[in-house]
């Protein structure tokens, strides 16, 4: 049996990852280091808000999908199923990418720029440390079916 058949990751390292990237956000901003230029705005804001939304919605039906799809939610558990469809058919990663958009969202809402960086960086480090280990145990676990599926289907956006 393949190592990768038995479970993607060791531990559930994304929701770790954006949370740092968010407390890493809010001390960069109180640091006495050259600051990023800060966006208080009400169209900001509201935008933020809009994406609060998106993001949050977009994890709720991710979440949907995999539990009506009967596989597991959590990412260090081995899936029981391929599930194309709801937000997978249009990114790989639905549940990663609300993090992201969340994480963004933030940045626009509290005007603090940092959130920006830190939400590239946590889908940076996202994609190096979770996202290539759970490809190789949908691939070892699901073959052409998952290679089809990957050069349909973006593994961000």
């Amino acid at each position: 049996m393949n190592a990768y058949r038995s479970k993607p990751l060791n531990f559930p390292w994304p929701p770790i990852l954006y949370g740092l990237a968010i407390l890493a956000a809010l001390i960069l901003d109180l640091l006495p280091i050259p600051p990023l230029p800060h966006l208080h705005s009400g169209l900001g804001w509201m935008v933020g808000a809009g994406l609060v939304v998106l993001a949050v919605s977009l994890d709720i039906w991710a979440v949907k999908t995999l539990v009506e799809s009967r596989t597991t939610i959590l990412p260090h558990r081995c899936t029981a199923h391929l599930v194309t469809r709801g937000p997978f058919r249009y990114t790989r990663n639905p549940i990663y990418l609300g993090y992201t958009i969340a994480t963004i969202a933030f940045g626009l809402l509290t005007g603090n720029s940092w959130f920006f960086v830190t939400a590239l960086f946590a889908a940076i480090t996202t994609t190096l440390v979770a996202i290539r280990c759970e490809e190789m145990h949908l691939l070892s676990r699901f073959g052409c079916e998952f290679e089809f599926y990957c050069r349909k289907t973006r593994r961000w956006i």
